[in-house]
């Protein structure tokens, strides 16, 4: 046993060295669900909370996109961290999206993982994606300053890639509601 594990130790070091990537860290899974609070209480009998949840839509997103159209779209998000992880829910309410498109397709279950692209700025993070030929798929501002951008990288890699960039200042507003509750003081 501590031969397999010295040479699984071995081949995540020689990995690392060979690394490339503008990609960096993945910073978040989220799961894309019809039943947000069924989810939650799930990832919570597995040790994963308390949730935050909010409603994005376009009373407090601005510039939202999907596949090239304006038309408004809204959703329930949940969101837990656990160490550097930060988990999130989705359930699309209101209008297509990302989100709709993947549950009439394949049902529930992992819709994207959130990437940090080594502190890129935003505008390369972008231009990276389309460089490579992932075109930019959703996008929009979440409360004014928090930009978020799904890229078309499916067929690539059978999962979607989110990008968002919290500004260096930014506090979470406190949520619609906790599930169970709220974490301790």
């Amino acid at each position: 046993m501590v031969e397999a594990a010295a040479t699984h130790g071995a081949s995540v070091t020689g990995a690392q060295s060979l690394s490339n990537s503008f990609i960096g860290d993945t910073i978040q899974v989220c799961t894309v669900t019809r039943d947000l609070k069924r989810t939650v209480e799930g990832f919570i009998a597995l040790g994963v909370g308390p949730w935050a949840l909010y409603t994005f839509s376009p009373e407090n997103c601005e510039n939202l996109t999907y596949r090239g159209s304006t038309d408004p779209f809204s959703m329930r998000v949940g969101i837990a961290n656990s160490g550097t992880m930060m988990w999130e829910v989705i359930q699309p309410l209101e209008g297509k999206s990302l989100y709709t498109e993947f549950l009439d397709a394949h049902g529930e279950g992992v819709h994207h993982v959130g990437v940090g692209c080594n502190d890129m700025p935003w505008d390369q993070r972008i231009a990276e994606f389309e460089r490579r030929g992932c075109a930019n798929v959703q996008s929009g501002i979440w409360r004014g300053e928090v930009p978020f951008a799904y890229f078309e990288t499916e067929g690539l890699t059978t999962t979607t890639f989110e990008i968002f960039q919290f500004p260096p200042d930014f506090v979470m507003p406190e949520p619609e509601e906790w599930v169970p509750g709220p974490p301790p003081a």
